[in-house]
């Protein structure tokens, strides 16, 4: 997730400014939800999160808390983080209000000057629009199915882009489109168009890719900045590159892993989301770690996706702020 700068008018991003509807037990979030609102609409216990970094100092927490307060907004969830290396402030506050989003966008973009906030403002009613991209392997893109269709991760799967056409039968299960956009060294400029041009015709707040087995171009990740997560089978920055397990049998590794990160023109140095590992010894064969790291592989991704969904991921530099459940 990236904070647009004050300057970008009260940081409205160029596209919808929702990822998705964070979900939690227990009966205190009776919350009606009806829709996305137009300009002079309003509903009841409508439910936003509101997501800002800042200078870190005094009053901070007591400004935000003070502004929803003072609108009868009532605060459900709020987490803050002192970094005290970067000396910044990070804080996500989740809450009800009757109030419409322009309205409260104006008001909290009157803190802008005094706070030097960055901020961003998400109405919990639109779920994100999700861009897979995958290979030859399904298990990670099974499981983001899976998961949707159950409930059990609140996004919506848009369309599904591979170099190959292996999981088209999977993915039309679903009634999911399915683009096979086969790529070379001499196309790859071209299929990188193509992709992005159905970024864009889906109007995707997010591209996941599921085990997709091609380096994304420069170019790329910089048009689709902060808006890509790569799952790794490796538990980075360990075994970088091709056939990790591998790498890591070789070196009698006694536990694998694997990493969710944000994508950037750096091969697999991106921000890191979510890690998992899973124990093992000299008797697992580079088969047996593979097909152990397929489970770790798809319980990372699945974690990242959600808590980007749930817009739980702030930037921090070259790290991330990931605030739980």
């Amino acid at each position: 997730m990236h904070l647009l700068p004050a300057s970008a008018g009260g940081v409205r991003p160029a596209r919808r400014t929702a990822f998705g509807r964070g979900r939690r037990p227990g009966p205190r979030r009776a919350v009606i939800c009806l829709r996305r609102r137009g300009k002079g609409e309003t509903s009841v216990g409508s439910e936003y999160v509101l997501t800002l970094s800042c200078p870190d100092k005094p009053g901070v927490v007591a400004a935000v808390s003070g502004l929803l307060a003072a609108r009868r907004c009532n605060i459900t969830e709020s987490q803050q983080f002192g970094d005290p290396v970067a000396g910044r402030f990070f804080m996500r506050v989740q809450f009800t209000s009757s109030l419409i989003e322009d309205e409260l966008r104006t008001a909290f973009a009157a803190l802008v000057p005094e706070l030097a906030m960055e901020f961003r403002l998400h109405d919990l009613a639109v779920k994100p629009r999700v861009l897979v991209m995958v290979s030859k392997l399904g298990h990670c893109l099974n499981d983001l199915l899976y998961r949707t269709r159950s409930g059990l991760l609140d996004i919506e799967i848009v369309a599904v882009v591979s170099n190959h056409p292996d999981m088209r039968p999977l993915t039309q299960s679903y009634g999911i489109d399915y683009h096979h956009l086969p790529v070379t060294p001499e196309t790859k400029p071209r299929q990188e168009a193509e992709v992005l041009t159905l970024v864009e015709h889906y109007r995707a707040d997010l591209v996941v890719l599921a085990r997709y087995m091609q380096v994304l171009s420069a170019d790329l990740c910089a048009k689709l900045s902060g808006r890509v997560i790569n799952i790794h089978h490796s538990f980075l920055p360990s075994f970088k590159g091709a056939k990790p397990y591998h790498q890591a049998y070789s070196r009698g590794v006694k536990l694998i892993g694997a990493t969710a990160h944000y994508v950037t023109a750096d091969l697999d140095e991106g921000p890191i989301i979510e890690q998992e590992v899973a124990r093992v010894d000299h008797t697992h064969s580079p088969d047996d770690l593979a097909a152990m790291g397929r489970d770790v592989e798809r319980l990372a991704l699945a974690r990242a996706v959600r808590w980007h969904a749930e817009q739980r991921v702030l930037l921090d530099g070259h790290k991330t702020i990931v605030f739980p459940r």
